[in-house]
């Protein structure tokens, strides 16, 4: 049986750290699962760098169906999480499924990945117990959101600790992805 692995998603879901992850895991023989707070097909988003911009800008990008709805994820049925970035991550973060969904995968100590924006869906937990004495990144932005956590800033685009693999945003997808993998093997 392959192994099973959850994505969480949202309208405004960064193209590349939603599409690259789905097409790295599926390449790999496991079952990618793209969930979203309801099943639909969903509006992705593209974030890039511009020299002279103080922030990045952001245009549409492809649509990507997701294949089923928070409600319905059972945690227990998967071997890792991935949370891209872009936008969703603010707004998902709301949906009242998303801390249990999460919480189960830490409380495991199975393999999660979140990249760029996805540090923001990590504010919805109860508890913010998991992440003390942990080093994370983020997308710069975000580095409020890693320490209101509890958590240490790294100062490297990409980071494991323990089964927890985080990034800066989508260039580091390559060393991203690798890492989480190894954990999931």
């Amino acid at each position: 049986m392959s192994k099973k692995v959850l994505v969480l998603a949202g309208d405004a879901v960064e193209v590349l750290e939603v599409y690259y992850p789905y097409y790295r895991l599926l390449e790999e023989g496991y079952e990618a699962i793209i969930a979203s707070p309801t099943k639909k097909t969903l509006h992705t988003v593209v974030h890039d760098f511009v020299e002279g911009w103080e922030t990045y800008t952001e245009k549409l990008g492809h649509r990507l169906p997701s294949h089923i709805a928070f409600a319905d994820v059972d945690p227990s049925e998967y071997d890792g999480l991935i949370i891209p970035g872009g936008r969703a991550p603010e707004y998902i973060r709301s949906d009242v499924n998303v801390p249990r969904i999460i919480a189960h995968f830490l409380e495991a100590d199975k393999p999660v990945g979140a990249i760029c924006h996805a540090a923001q869906v990590f504010a919805s937990l109860p508890n913010y117990g998991y992440f003390k004495g942990r080093t994370m990144t983020a997308y710069t932005a975000c580095r409020p959101d890693i320490e209101r956590l509890g958590a240490t800033y790294g100062p490297d685009t990409l980071h494991v600790d323990g089964k927890l693999v985080t990034g800066h945003a989508w260039p580091d997808l390559p060393g991203f992805m690798r890492e989480f993998l190894k954990l999931v093997k």
